[in-house]
């Protein structure tokens, strides 16, 4: 009884929140699209008249050689700054701090991510430091970065997080195992490129789980009970081109054409969670990757098929729809089995893509606490198709663990 009158309760605030996430006001990126986009991305900054800016990146990237054209236009086109590259996946306050000082120290007043969904948060959080003049552990939550960030311009080398058009960025938090969001409006970036070229040489293990993760978006924004005509639509169409040109950009990494179909389809996936949010898939992964250091892709990718097996009762025609719209599935098969297809066919991508559908890090003595901060992160932000209670949390988490079925 007690948890049905929670859920009531739980239903009335999503139905509250989804209408003030209408008031909100998004100014959404300008987006350069296309090979070779960087490029004029960087003479839109130049454009800008930026006073200088702080390139924040990771070191693979430098170390690569990746952003050498990207520097090289930057100096022909005389645009100031200075290279900040010590972000690592999942950012820790230090880091954001180290990049802060890095800000202050080239006097610039903007940034430049180049990298994956880590570098772009980082370059957030950077700018909202400088901003807000305080720890970015005291922006965490909903709408508390009162005084915006600097201008973030970003270039985007992965096609799976989104991040470039979201709202939300993450700070790590080791020492209590957890991961801590920053959303608010202000976080949007100025504008973005998304450049083929730089996508070309990632590894397939980066491209199948960075894919999962656009994946996940797409299809947690659809299912959604916030969700509306238009991120319908940006689900649709960003789910139906992630399961066309994920595998042939998996198996063929220099298919420019497959790696700008997913710089794109990663784009709209953004744009749908951002305003429709997503759900247990992310919360559980969120707690994986705080407690193991699991990729956050990989992680959504090995929590997806048991969270849809859950979510089923409640939004089979919302599956069935996806599948059918995805050619997962034909107009002859019932709601059930479509929706069933759908779940069929993303463990058959997982196991195309090497992905495991266990966890093989997970401990049993974890359970009952990654549930916990699972359901904490769900409660008050993403409107989900049906809800778990610690219980029913447990219960699914413990379906990931690598002997579960031999149990």
């Amino acid at each position: 009884m007690r948890f049905t009158l929670e859920k009531m309760a739980l239903r009335l605030y999503m139905m509250a929140l989804k209408m003030g996430t209408a008031l909100l006001p998004f100014r959404w990126p300008r987006v350069f699209q296309g090979p070779g986009s960087s490029r004029l991305l960087l003479q839109h900054i130049q454009q800008q008249e930026t006073g200088g800016l702080l390139l924040v990146t990771d070191s693979a990237l430098r170390q690569l050689g990746l952003l050498d054209p990207l520097l090289a236009e930057l100096e022909s086109l005389g645009i100031r700054y200075q290279m900040f590259d010590q972000i690592t996946p999942d950012p820790v306050n230090a880091q954001i701090e180290a990049g802060y000082q890095a800000l202050v120290a080239a006097d610039a007043n903007a940034l430049l991510a180049v990298g994956g969904g880590s570098v772009i948060d980082a370059a957030k959080l950077i700018g909202a430091r400088a901003k807000n003049k305080k720890s970015v552990l005291k922006m965490t939550g909903m709408l508390r970065v009162w005084r915006g960030m600097l201008p973030v311009y970003a270039i985007p080398t992965t096609a799976g997080t989104g991040s470039e058009v979201t709202i939300a960025a993450v700070v790590s938090d080791p020492e209590r195992q957890r991961k801590l969001p920053l959303i608010d409006v202000r976080l949007l970036p100025k504008a973005a490129a998304l450049d083929a070229h730089l996508m070309a040489g990632l590894p397939p293990a980066i491209t199948a789980s960075t894919g999962m993760d656009a994946l996940t978006h797409a299809i947690e924004a659809y299912l959604s009970r916030n969700a509306t005509r238009t991120t319908d639509q940006q689900a649709l169409a960003a789910a139906q081109a992630i399961f066309s040109h994920l595998p042939r950009a998996f198996a063929h990494g220099a298919d420019l054409e497959a790696r700008q179909q997913m710089a794109e389809a990663s784009h709209l996936a953004g744009k749908a969670f951002t305003v429709a949010g997503v759900g247990y898939i992310h919360a559980i992964a969120h707690q994986l990757g705080a407690h193991y250091h699991i990729p956050h892709g990989l992680a959504n990718a090995m929590v997806m098929p048991s969270v849809l097996a859950f979510s089923l009762p409640a939004c089979e025609k919302r599956m069935a729809s996806l599948a059918r719209h995805c050619q997962l599935a034909s107009s002859t098969q019932s709601d059930q089995q479509a929706a069933l297809a759908l779940i069929d066919h993303i463990i058959q991508l997982n196991q195309s893509f090497g992905i495991a559908n266990k966890v093989p890090q997970l401990q049993a003595s974890d359970i009952a606490a990654i549930a916990k901060a699972a359901l904490a992160e769900a409660r008050f932000t993403y409107a989900v198709p049906r809800y778990l209670n610690q219980q029913s949390a447990g219960q699914l988490i413990s379906e990931l663990l690598p002997d579960a079925s031999a149990d």
